[in-house]
């Protein structure tokens, strides 16, 4: 069976704030060990309004904290935007709190746009020091070695495991040279799906930390009773990403009955590429679309967004996906 985890956007919904969504995350993490989903992550995001994790360690802390078993972590950290004995620092410092549960999720993208790419000190210069940032970090895991004048405190040791995140070609080639998990954002990415896993497998070298490749697929899914409720539902995503598409950063906003009034033809058709691989609909219908990518991608492992308005139908969408695969 493969394994099912949640990837948390922690959204600032209309009528709510960036408090209780951090709260939400965390009540989602207990409820997800619960229904035996493996992982939540949650990503790094800059100058959204609607997206309460730009502070992406503290806000795993707070998940953590609130769970027993689930693993949490970061998917991911926009490496390019920090020094690496920082994250070290940090996520060291989250696997001495609790040990065994904390993952780190790498990208090189800056998570925000270019005017506040410049208000966080980042360059072109420093994603192109991606791969030689991922070494450096991950040396700072390891234990101190003799004459290391620098080391991350308390992070040395901990061996907190990598992940190489990505969208394109160059992160499965990257994760594939390091021998490290890969996983891929096809639920707002799909185009390069199925390229960059045969490129992840194909040159796959092993490593300390992994003996052979492990893909995780990230995908849009969204659960009701029915197909009809589901597909309403779904109408809070398909808001964001038109107001993605027109650039304005709203909150989420709730579920309405016809989203063709909402966008416009053209936004619509760039939407639904970039929402090409969601599944919607009842426990059927979702069962049957998980069954199919996991039988066309080979995964390991699918991460899931279930992006809906209300915080009581996320639950239940989530427990729902669980349940397909019990």
């Amino acid at each position: 069976m493969t394994k099912l985890s949640i990837l948390d956007l922690v959204r600032v919904t209309e009528g709510t704030d960036a408090r209780t969504a951090m709260d939400n995350a965390r009540d989602l993490a207990a409820h997800a060990e619960s229904w035996d989903y493996n992982r939540i992550w949650v990503a790094e995001h800059h100058n959204m309004a609607g997206i309460a994790s730009a502070a992406t360690s503290l806000v795993v802390s707070h998940m953590a904290a609130g769970s027993k078993k689930i693993r949490v972590g970061a998917g991911g950290i926009m490496l390019p935007n920090h020094a690496p004995i920082v994250i070290a620092e940090q996520f060291g410092t989250l696997e001495r709190l609790y040990p065994g549960r904390i993952d780190l999720g790498l990208g090189r993208a800056p998570g925000t746009d270019q005017i506040t790419v410049r208000a966080l000190r980042t360059t072109h210069e420093d994603a192109e020091r991606f791969p030689q940032d991922v070494m450096e970090l991950q040396a700072f895991f390891k234990p101190v070695q003799p004459g290391q004048r620098v080391q991350a405190v308390p992070a040395a040791g901990t061996n907190v495991p990598l992940w190489i995140l990505g969208s394109s070609h160059f992160g499965a080639m990257l994760a594939a040279e390091l021998g490290l998990p890969y996983a891929f954002a096809s639920h707002f990415a799909p185009a390069h799906l199925m390229a960059a896993l045969e490129i992840y497998r194909s040159r796959f070298k092993p490593s300390e930390q992994l003996d052979k490749p492990y893909a995780m697929v990230g995908v849009n899914i969204i659960a009701a009773d029915t197909d009809a409720e589901a597909q309403r539902l779904s109408t809070t995503q398909k808001m964001s990403f038109a107001n993605l598409l027109r650039g304005t950063r709203s909150f989420s906003q709730p579920p309405i009955d016809n989203i063709d009034d909402y966008w416009t033809p053209a936004e619509k058709a760039q939407a639904q590429n970039m929402l090409a691989r969601s599944i919607v609909g009842s426990p059927e219908t979702v069962s049957k679309g998980i069954d199919a990518l996991v039988s066309e991608t080979g995964a390991d492992e699918l991460i899931i967004v279930s992006d809906v308005y209300d915080h009581n139908a996320r639950l239940r969408s989530f427990e729902l996906i669980a349940s397909t695969q019990n």
